[in-house]
């Protein structure tokens, strides 16, 4: 809950018990709004003990670390592109606080053996995927994290996501020229991006079976990997709390 919507809550709760509006207000108590939630004597005091326990709850503990989730996915997989429109991309938009999102678009791709020298990469679903996985890779390295997940979530959600790619970016990058996209995917640059992700790919433990994969924290279960295609809402919230509850 942001600063405002608390004041809201707060001052509404004070108008209240303070009986505003009528010929004789009294005041609840005597400490300000702004600090009726500093300490639980004085929440009891001014009568909201129950409006700032729930304020509490649902504030970011900014010393217990957020919930780190990273998405190894393909650009053209059509169940990666429903994962990203419908549940990712949503959650984080309203749990950005308290999640961090890593996108990785490489998945099933394959290199040939001559990894270390400029070998050009297979995909999945054909050299269009390469080709998207190679954008949205550059968009991400050129464009700052939040407006590049707008930016892929835009094209994911297109019907044609490479079609979409120049008009989502001057939609929400405006700022950052087509060309400079097109010079990192034709360039050295966009080979370089695609095989760190082919690392990062590489180096999962246990190795992917499937895409999407998604790993909370670091970390993959199955368990984890199918409440996340159910609601990743509910589990992002849950993972966040459990570690509260650890670090508290």
């Amino acid at each position: 809950m942001k600063l405002s919507g608390i004041l809201a809550v707060l001052l509404l709760v004070y108008t209240e018990r303070s009986g505003f509006g009528m010929c004789h207000p009294k005041p609840a108590c005597r400490y300000p709004p702004s600090q009726w939630c500093r300490s639980l004597e004085i929440a009891i005091e001014c009568r909201v003990e129950k409006q700032c326990m729930e304020v509490n709850a649902t504030r970011p503990n900014q010393a217990v670390p957020g919930v780190s989730v990273t998405l190894y996915y393909e650009s053209l997989c059509p169940d990666c592109r429903e994962f990203i429109t419908q549940q990712l991309f949503p959650t984080w938009t309203m749990l950005q606080d308290i999640m961090a999102v890593t996108l990785v678009p490489y998945g099933n791709a394959k290199v040939h053996q001559s990894f270390l020298s400029n070998s050009p990469f297979t995909c999945q679903h054909g050299e269009p995927e390469c080709r998207g996985n190679m954008i949205e890779a550059c968009i991400l390295h050129l464009t700052e994290h939040s407006l590049a997940f707008h930016i892929i979530y835009c094209m994911e959600s297109s019907a044609d996501v490479l079609s979409a790619a120049q008009s989502c970016l001057r939609l929400y990058a405006p700022s950052v020229p087509w060309s400079r996209v097109d010079s990192c995917v034709k360039g050295d640059l966009g080979y370089q991006l695609m095989r760190a992700n082919a690392l990062m790919t590489r180096a999962l433990n246990p190795a992917h079976t499937h895409v999407p994969w998604i790993t909370f924290n670091g970390e993959y279960t199955e368990e984890n990997e199918d409440k996340a295609m159910s609601s990743l809402f509910q589990l992002v919230c849950h993972l966040y709390k459990v570690s509260r509850c650890i670090c508290e």
